[in-house]
């Protein structure tokens, strides 16, 4: 299962680091944006979950999805390219017309989503890992209340 994860991952990553989103139709795009985006929500709900108290903290499985969310962080700023603002999609226009913004806040989502799996690699308590995650999960809610329709 861990190497078909990261075969998914290493594929959506080369995909998006060779330029293959930018070339592809819009509706494409949107298709592959919408995959990274149900992997990070994914990966974050056992997160979430193990955070809220809903079942067990695991050290080593919340290590294993927070590698994944930040993994999936990266393929991000290329799920939105020129084009791929009309059709089935959340994204408010401000994602194109505020783009240093955007930027900003994707960064963020990077920084704080890299930060959460360098510190869950060594934690061994939910406490150790609680404010990395609550860190990279107002990024995300940042990102969702200024770029996303509801």
């Amino acid at each position: 299962m861990k190497a078909l994860i990261s075969a998914i991952i290493g594929s959506i990553l080369c995909i998006s680091a060779c330029g293959v989103a930018a070339q592809a139709k819009p509706e494409d795009v949107i298709k592959f944006r919408k995959g990274a985006y149900q992997v990070i929500g994914w990966h974050n709900a056992t997160l979430a979950r193990m955070i809220k108290g809903e079942m067990p903290f695991d050290a080593a499985e919340f290590a294993r999805n927070a590698e994944i969310i930040a993994v999936m962080s990266n393929v991000v700023p290329n799920a939105f390219v020129a084009g791929s603002d009309k059709g089935e999609t959340r994204a408010k226009p401000e994602i194109w017309s505020d783009a240093a913004n955007f930027k900003k806040a994707v960064d963020s989502f990077r920084a704080e989503a890299t930060k959460l799996a360098q510190v869950s690699k060594t934690a061994t308590t939910l406490d150790q890992v609680r404010s990395q995650y609550a860190a990279t999960a107002k990024t995300c809610g940042a990102c969702h209340d200024n770029f996303r329709n509801k």
